[in-house]
C-alpha cells in the first residue's frame, strides 16, 4: 500500500511489530485522533504499519490491523516507532529497521515511544543526540549505542527533528507536545482535556512522579495525607501540623510515615514541592517568587535549595527553551 498523505493533511505512521505494547501505539494514536476532532489544520492521518502488514498482536493480547509498510515514504510527515517487551525482536529485523531509516530520511520528524527509541538508534537515527526511554532501559540504550547522549528521567526530549519520550504513557505526552508543536497550545489542551489526562506534563517532567516513588500507604489517613501533600503544596505541611492531621502524635506519625512510604514526611514534601515548581516553571511564565509562594517555599532562596538537594540543578534549567536543540 502506497503511504501518501492527502495534499491537506499530515501523514503521521505508527511503526510496530509482534509484541509491541498496545498503549504505545493506542496512547499517541487516540492523540492524533481527538486533534483532528478539534478542529487539527492540518489534519493528521495516521497509519499503523508493519513490515508484513495484517494483524499484529500486542503483548496484551490485543490484535490490531497494519498496513505493509513499503518504500513510498517520500509523503511521510511524523515516524513514530513504538515500544514494546520483544524490542530485541524487532531491533534484529533487517527488513524493519532499514525501512524505518529510509523513511527516517525523508519524513519532517522521527519520534518514539517508550523503548522504540532502541529502534531508532539500531537505524543510527540517534547517533549524536539527546534521547530519552523507559527508565528501566535507559542504561542499555546507553551501553549498546554509546553514541547517544540518553537521559533516562525525562518524559520526553527534542533535539532537532527527532523526539524521544519515555515509558508507555508518555507517548501520549509526546504526541500532545507534537500537536501543539503544530498547531498551538489551545489544540493541545482541548485535547487532554477531552481524553481527561492528569495534566499535559512537560519533557523535562520526571517520568515517576514523587507519589509514584514511595509505596502506597496501607493506613487511609496516611493515604489522604499523601494526596494532601500534592494538591496543596502551598500548605502547612511541617510535620506537626501532618501528624495533627492524621491525629497523631509527631514521633508515632513519623515512624508510620517511614514505614508505610520508605521515605521520611520531610524528604516527600520536598520532591513533591519541587515536581510542582517544575511543572509550573515549565507551563508558564509565572515569576519564580510566585513560583516558591505557590509550591510552598516561601522564598526563592529556599526554592533553589531544594531544587540543588532534590534534582541536583536549579530552577532556571526548566524554563521552555532550555537544553532544546532545533
Amino acid at each position: 500500500m502506497d503511504l501518501a498523505a492527502d495534499d491537506d493533511s499530515r501523514r503521521v505512521v505508527i511503526v510496530t511489530y509482534p509484541g509491541v505494547l498496545g498503549l504505545d501505539v493506542v496512547g499517541p494514536l487516540e492523540v492524533f485522533a481527538m486533534a483532528n476532532r478539534f478542529g487539527a489544520d492540518p489534519r493528521y492521518q495516521i497509519s499503523v504499519v508493519s513490515t508484513t502488514g495484517g494483524m499484529i498482536t500486542a503483548t496484551s493480547g490485543l490484535a490490531f490491523a497494519t498496513e505493509r509498510a513499503t518504500s513510498h515514504v517520500d509523503s511521510i510527515d511524523t515516524v513514530m516507532a513504538a515500544g514494546g517487551y520483544q524490542i530485541s525482536q524487532a531491533i534484529g529485523d533487517p527488513d524493519l529497521v532499514g525501512w524505518l531509516r529510509g523513511a527516517a530520511d525523508s519524513a519532517r520528524r522521527v519520534t518514539s515511544v517508550c523503548t522504540g527509541a532502541l529502534l531508532l538508534a539500531e537505524a543510527g537515527l540517534l547517533d549524536g543526540r539527546r534521547a530519552t526511554t523507559h527508565w528501566t532501559v535507559g542504561q542499555i540504550l546507553a551501553q549498546r549505542y554509546p553514541s547517544v547522549r540518553v537521559e533516562p528521567d525525562q518524559v520526553y526530549i527534542r533535539d532537532g527533528h527527532v523526539w524521544t519520550s519515555g515509558g508507555v504513557t508518555a507517548g501520549m505526552d509526546l504526541a500532545l507536545a507534537l500537536v501543539e508543536h503544530d498547531h498551538g497550545p489551545e489544540l493541545a489542551l482541548a485535547s487532554a482535556r477531552e481524553l481527561v489526562m492528569f495534566v499535559h506534563r512537560p519533557g523535562g517532567f520526571p517520568q515517576i512522579s514523587a507519589q509514584l516513588a514511595v509505596n502506597r500507604p496501607l493506613r487511609a489517613p496516611l493515604r489522604e495525607i499523601l494526596a494532601l501533600i500534592a494538591e496543596h503544596p502551598d500548605a502547612d505541611l511541617s510535620v506537626p501540623a501532618l501528624a495533627c492531621r492524621c491525629a497523631m502524635s509527631v514521633r508515632t506519625f513519623s515512624r508510620a510515615f517511614r514505614r508505610e512510604t520508605g521515605t521520611t514526611p520531610a524528604l516527600f514534601v520536598q520532591a513533591t514541592r519541587v515536581e510542582a515548581a517544575k511543572r509550573l516553571i515549565q507551563t508558564s511564565d509565572t515569576s519564580f517568587e510566585d513560583v516558591a509562594r505557590t509550591c510552598g517555599f516561601g522564598t526563592v532562596e529556599t526554592m533553589h535549595r531544594a531544587f540543588q538537594r532534590v534534582a541536583g540543578t536549579t530552577p532556571g534549567r526548566f524554563r521552555p527553551g532550555r537544553h532544546q536543540a532545533g
